[in-house]
């Protein structure tokens, strides 16, 4: 693993969207990791948002950025149909990667980042701040421990009202859409219970004028009996929540990306097969989900890929491949093997 050349992480961003101006707040606090450059296409634009972010380099393209020896790993929060390309650049530079979720908008994409990352002996990484916290690591070790017994069925949505109709999320040639943005979550919290990826798929969606699923509902069928629902959208309040019901028991969450910032965040655990059993809360410990995903990402360099806590390359890529069968299924209205 590479050795760090500084006491902390030095990381700087590929692109100045308003995520980045969250992810440096974020770690802002740190003691391992630190934001010290910031790229834009526009330099003017890196300039002012350096200043105003308080970070020290700004640079006018990525790939100065990425020449940069200074800098040891790079966050990229550019849009989903430039993840790929732009990861895979830094990997050639020897920079490690962060990625923002989702990894590409392809199977093979995801598999070729990670290729890329392998032959550059860089860390590769997929960003999903709430499996960086306390509360998904918990959820986690009470399914595995049966604490629900072995789990039947799951239900996960995340959904909010997007009304700017000039936003990234709704263009098509970004890799736009519901799923590709909001249904990553849920998706990727089927993996976490289940431990395997979906071997057939069915969805419906409802369509934006631009050509992006505006809302989409999935039903996910695993080799293990498993069978899931999962649904996003861009019409509806906030909502993000799950139910996951074992054979003994069940679990509530709204696997956040960041703690409550008046509360603990609560995991609600429901045990037995009583109809009047009462949930049992557990609370568990409050944290920035940047700063927990960009101090893991630190430990995964230094230490090794054991201490990463979010999901692996074989995660991402099941992640990906379900993603992309969703679409196709939405697409032709049929049920859709998930490719191998």
């Amino acid at each position: 693993m590479n050795t760090l050349k500084d006491a902390r992480l030095r990381i700087g961003i590929l692109g100045a969207a308003n995520i980045a101006r969250s992810f440096i707040s974020g770690v802002s606090a740190s003691e391992t990791v630190c934001v010290t450059a910031i790229a834009s296409r526009d330099s003017g634009k890196a300039r002012r948002f350096a200043n105003e972010t308080g970070v020290e380099r700004a640079y006018g393209s990525y790939q100065e950025l990425l020449a940069d020896p200074a800098i040891d790993a790079v966050y990229n929060p550019l849009p989903n149909s430039l993840h790929a390309e732009w990861s895979i650049q830094a990997c050639e530079a020897g920079k490690h990667v962060l990625c923002e979720k989702p990894l590409a908008v392809t199977g093979s994409e995801a598999r070729a980042m990670f290729a890329a990352a392998r032959r550059h002996g860089v860390v590769l990484v997929e960003g999903f701040p709430y499996r960086a916290q306390p509360h998904a690591s918990k959820l986690k070790e009470l399914v595995a421990g049966g604490a629900i017994g072995r789990v039947q069925t799951m239900h996960a949505a995340f959904g909010f009202n997007l009304t700017d109709e000039a936003n990234i999320r709704l263009d098509p040639t970004l890799g736009g859409g519901a799923l590709m943005d909001l249904g990553t979550y849920p998706v990727s919290l089927t993996r976490l219970v289940s431990g395997e990826r979906p071997v057939r798929v069915q969805a419906l969606a409802r369509w934006h004028r631009s050509g992006v699923d505006q809302t989409l509902v999935a039903n996910l069928e695993h080799a293990g009996g498993l069978l899931t629902q999962i649904s996003c959208s861009f019409c509806s309040r906030f909502h993000r929540q799950a139910l996951i019901v074992g054979t003994s028991g069940a679990i509530e969450t709204t696997y956040p990306n960041h703690a409550p910032v008046d509360r603990s965040p609560v995991l609600q655990l429901k045990r037995g097969l009583a109809s009047d059993a009462p949930y049992e809360d557990i609370a568990v410990e409050a944290c920035d989900g940047f700063r927990a995903e960009a101090e893991s990402f630190e430990r995964a360099i230094r230490l090794g890929p054991s201490h990463w806590t979010g999901v692996s390359p074989d995660e991402s890529v099941d992640i990906m491949l379900t993603l992309e069968a969703i679409l196709e299924s939405a697409r032709s209205g049929q049920p859709i093997q998930v490719a191998a």
